[in-house]
């Protein structure tokens, strides 16, 4: 099942200068808790900011260079066989920004890391038809020394998929 996992801002921001404008553990945690064992498809940009593969999981990188390798993960050229290639795993579209726009008419479950405040950023999220998406779970995210900013944790399925 293809699935995409995000975290964003009131008003959708989701980096800036190749960055999460924020700090939350929290989120980071949730983020390793679900991908782990799973297959993480990212862009180019995204992975670079990663700065490595993640571990226990399948990288998959999605860029139109030829020339880009690099050890640990699998590469994909054309955008357009990855949700084929990847249906039938618990495939998870981790950003960024471009590759959310390109897949997310194949994703079927969203996990939504909202972050209550705004932020300054330059990658934005893509507009979803909010109508189509059901709310499967809510959860508050815990505020703490470590987690200055207020979240929550949302699950949402595509309606009728």
């Amino acid at each position: 099942m293809m699935q995409a996992i995000v975290a964003m801002d009131q008003h959708d921001v989701i980096g800036h200068d190749g960055q999460m404008p924020w700090s939350l553990p929290n989120d980071l945690k949730h983020f390793k808790e679900l991908t782990t064992g799973h297959t993480v498809i990212m862009g180019r940009k995204t992975f670079e900011s990663i700065g490595r593969p993640l571990p226990n999981r399948t990288n998959v990188v999605v860029t139109r260079n030829q020339d880009f390798h690099h050890e640990g993960i699998m590469i994909e050229h054309d955008l357009d066989e990855i949700p084929e290639k990847y249906a039938q795993q618990d495939a998870f579209i981790i950003g960024g920004g471009e590759l959310y726009k390109a897949l997310l008419p194949y994703v079927e479950r969203l996990y939504v890391t909202r972050v209550h405040a705004t932020f300054a950023g330059d990658t934005m999220f893509p507009m979803l038809d909010w109508n189509e998406w059901q709310l499967i779970e809510e959860k508050k995210g815990i505020v703490d020394e470590r987690n200055e900013v207020a979240h929550t944790f949302f699950i949402f399925e595509r309606k009728n998929t």
